[in-house]
């Protein structure tokens, strides 16, 4: 008697196979990507970066930001990514920081008498630090 049973079973699970012939276990860190950009991310610490873009506005209108101020923004991007926010702006006394909360990154900066425009879009939270 030759039975055939299809669709009872799951189909078989395809695992990346090693040179030698077994499946390669994947570990939580291949998951989470590469070994390069978990490295990053552990030895960054959660540091708050500046783009070149954001330090080129900074530069051009003589703002600098010393470590105290660096430590009262990146607590402010601490909150709003406790609170589920992506993208941020972040007012610092007379300062506009548009923040990439994920990235831990400033990406533009605008000062009170800035002569481009105050319209900030993609953003879905605002911080007043004080």
């Amino acid at each position: 008697m030759d039975v055939k049973i299809h669709g009872l079973l799951p189909a078989p699970l395809a695992l990346p196979v090693s040179r030698e012939g077994r499946p390669e276990k994947q570990d939580k860190a291949s998951q989470t990507g590469s070994f390069r950009e978990v490295l990053r991310r552990e030895m960054d610490g959660g540091r708050l970066k500046l783009s070149a873009h954001a330090e080129k506005r900074l530069r051009e209108r003589n703002i600098t930001l010393n470590d105290a101020d660096m430590e009262k923004i990146s607590r402010a991007v601490s909150l709003a990514a406790s609170k589920g926010v992506r993208n941020s702006l972040v007012i610092y006394h007379d300062l506009a920081l548009v923040t990439s909360i994920q990235n831990r990154t400033v990406v533009t900066a605008l000062d009170r008498h800035s002569e481009s425009g105050r319209v900030f879009t993609n953003i879905d939270g605002a911080i007043i630090v004080e």
